[in-house]
């Protein structure tokens, strides 16, 4: 029987999907982690007596080691796979984690979540990798807006958790009890994740075969991404040879394009994150309860905004990614500027919180679905260690640059979220220049050694 008359007959599996779920899980923890220094940063900042400047460089300097190990992590992967490094990567996260409840300086926190940086770094890269090997071309946006969407996830219900905890058992507590699910994860997405699903057991030669198609059938022809007109001339849709090394990689103003952008939405979210629990207490004046509470709004809107673009960009926009990033760059620059102004009352201020979110995480899957239009399996680990380095560079300055324009101008935070306005403005014109390469088909995946 041939293999083609084998995956007629056979019903395929549907293990990706659980790949997915375990992705989605993982980096749920691993972004809790990470953002629930903004819920207790107030407390922080009382104990230890330090300005809003060093209150931002405890956050920030988690970026700085995220964004130092991204490309050795993509080194290493292209070569080794993502499953054991991932694995070991989510395992020391949550030790170091645990270790940041017995921080007793500021410098000792500051240290610590450098080294936090430095051990998360591999998990973004190995998590969309993963996605890049494991899903064809018309379900990546799905995919990618699926683990997206964990990072959003994670914020909602950090702040309510993470503000209870501390109120009950002080702030060390947070970090005690949040590297727990870490280590059980570790071994879950070792169990379950393997580098490319021609290595696992689970899944049949059905399922491969889906994974490894194009919409042309498995020819080698590009997929058909049909025509959209003005759309198109507007994302500068083309024809792109496939960046097959990581020499053209780093040739390509498409990926540093994206990378820069990305370095300035990075700015926008990690800086609301870092601030917005200090801007409801300081500026809007809401009780430390209260603000756990109001502070995940963003974080809801966010959930919903990259789960809906990432079908969106597949479904209504047929794979195209840019799209979805304009949107996001020029709606989120017009709520920010709503959420500075609109008027002291708790329904408008969560709702215009919530549709910031929204409009921010819309596109935000897409800078990391783009550059898999345009590498191949083997050179993209690397091509989204550069965008990921890169980007994150965002979420070092942003905390930092927002303390000192607080410091600067009295805590005006009118002040220091127009910062915020400026930079999205300027990532929209970016995202503007970058060409929207249609998608080669995969090569050789349905041939990998299986594990």
């Amino acid at each position: 029987m041939s293999s083609s008359t084998l995956h007629h007959e056979e019903r395929p599996t549907h293990y990706r999907w659980v790949v997915l779920t375990v992705i989605f899980i993982t980096y749920v923890i691993c972004m809790a982690d990470r953002s629930n220094i903004g819920a207790v940063l107030p407390m922080i900042k009382g104990e230890f007596e330090i300005s809003n400047f060093a209150s931002g460089a405890i956050s920030s300097f988690f970026f700085l080691g995220y964004a130092i190990s991204q490309i050795p992590a993509g080194l290493v992967m292209t070569k080794k796979g993502t499953r054991h490094i991932v694995s070991l990567a989510v395992l020391l996260f949550s030790i170091i984690t645990f270790c940041m409840g017995f921080a007793t300086t500021a410098v000792a926190l500051l240290v610590l979540r450098l080294l936090l940086g430095l051990m998360g770094g591999p998990t973004p890269v190995g998590m969309t990798s993963t996605v890049n090997a494991w899903f064809p071309p018309k379900e990546k946006g799905t995919a990618t807006g699926v683990y997206i969407a964990s990072t959003q996830f994670a914020p909602i219900i950090v702040p309510i958790i993470a503000v209870a905890l501390a109120n009950a058992q002080g702030w060390r507590s947070v970090f005690h009890w949040f590297a727990v699910p870490g280590v059980v994860m570790a071994i879950v997405f070792f169990l379950v994740q393997r580098t490319h699903p021609g290595q696992s057991r689970c899944v049949n030669a059905a399922e491969l075969a889906r994974i490894t198609s194009t919409d042309t059938g498995g020819t080698e022809k590009r997929v058909d991404f049909g025509d959209m007109g003005w759309i198109d001339r507007l994302i500068r849709l083309r024809d792109e040879k496939p960046l097959d090394t990581n020499g053209r990689i780093m040739r390509s103003w498409n990926i540093w394009g994206n990378t820069i952008a990305y370095f300035f939405m990075n700015n926008v979210l990690y800086g609301m994150l870092t601030w917005i629990p200090s801007y409801l207490v300081t500026a809007r004046g809401y009780n430390f309860i209260k603000m756990g509470f109001v502070a995940s709004a963003p974080s809801i809107g966010g959930l919903v905004g990259a789960l809906v673009g990432g079908v969106v960009s597949d479904r209504v926009f047929r794979g195209r990614r840019k799209p979805t990033m304009l949107i996001t760059a020029l709606m989120t620059a017009v709520m920010m500027v709503v959420v500075l102004v609109v008027p002291q009352n708790t329904v408008l201020v969560v709702g215009s919180l919530i549709l910031t979110g929204f409009f921010l995480n819309i596109g935000w899957p897409m800078f990391t679905a783009y550059a898999m239009n345009l590498t191949t399996d083997g050179t993209y680990p690397f091509a989204i260690s550069v965008i990921n380095s890169g980007g994150n560079l965002g979420g070092f300055f942003a905390p930092i640059i927002v303390g000192a324009l607080l410091d600067a101008f009295g805590g005006n935070y009118t002040v220091a979220f127009s910062y915020f306005v400026v930079v999205l403005l300027i990532g929209l014109v970016l995202i503007l220049t970058l060409t929207e390469g249609r998608p080669a088909p995969k090569v050789g995946a349905a041939t990998a050694t299986r594990a």
